[in-house]
């Protein structure tokens, strides 16, 4: 695919990631039609951020269709597409907030949209739940993310950490690169589901000491904060997409 007129190696680059990342989510079945969003932060003091055009089916996104967008929303290159409203304020407002933060995912899976409508969210006790531990805002909901006013209230419930339950409707995960937030999706998507095969199951849970939670926890922060790691498993997944689609574009 031809690379758009003056865009820069570093934004190609970042571009055609994004691009992989949707179709992975894709891939993966974590997809909602064509709603939900993954935004990316460009470099720059101005937090402009690339995000899917609205109306397109995941596999339909390639690098050059992607929307480049301001903190508000608007359009900064001409395009044919608009964006979701629905995804403006809560990308919009992590990518202001939040500096260490470039990827920005949110979905509502099965599984993901069950354990956040329990009054308890995740309860941390799996291999993959114990990895969440300490990492998890919530925020209550206030009815479909369209409106700036929410945006305070969102960041102020993700903090400083890097998973946000959306209670009643879903998540998002935001980390410092495209490669550790699609990890931190995986890892989060998998605690949910033995969550909900474990809630099905008769009898008592087994919980983890909090200690064990904690160092689960450090350990897998650790792991994520290391580049090479996130994107060792981002590319292989991409391998055994490409190995079983073909090219993405």
């Amino acid at each position: 695919m031809q690379r758009l007129p003056g865009c820069t190696d570093e934004e190609w680059a970042l571009r055609c990631q994004l691009a992989e990342c949707y179709h992975l989510v894709d891939y993966m079945g974590w997809t909602e039609t064509i709603f939900n969003h993954i935004s990316a932060r460009l470099p720059g003091p101005a937090h402009h951020y690339l995000v899917n055009p609205f109306g397109l089916n995941y596999t339909e996104v390639t690098p050059a269709n992607l929307l480049k967008v301001d903190l508000d929303g608007h359009k900064l290159e001409d395009s044919p597409y608009d964006g979701n409203p629905a995804g403006f304020a809560l990308h919009a407002a992590i990518h202001a907030a939040r500096s260490d933060v470039q990827c920005v995912i949110h979905t509502h899976t099965t599984p993901l949209s069950a354990v956040v409508q329990k009054q308890a969210g995740f309860d941390y006790n799996s291999f993959y739940g114990a990895q969440l531990y300490g990492r998890v805002g919530y925020h209550s909901f206030e009815g479909i993310t369209l409106f700036a006013e929410e945006k305070e209230r969102m960041v102020a419930s993700l903090g400083d950490k890097h998973i946000l339950v959306l209670r009643n409707h879903g998540i998002a995960v935001a980390e410092g690169s495209i490669a550790r937030t699609f990890f931190l999706l995986w890892t989060v998507q998998r605690a949910a589901e033995i969550q909900c095969a474990a809630g099905a199951l008769p009898g008592p849970d087994t919980p983890l000491p909090e200690a064990i939670k904690t160092r689960c926890m450090e350990l897998t922060a650790m792991l994520i904060r290391e580049d090479d790691f996130a994107n060792k498993f981002f590319n292989a997944m991409v391998r055994k997409m490409h190995a079983e689609r073909g090219p993405s574009w």
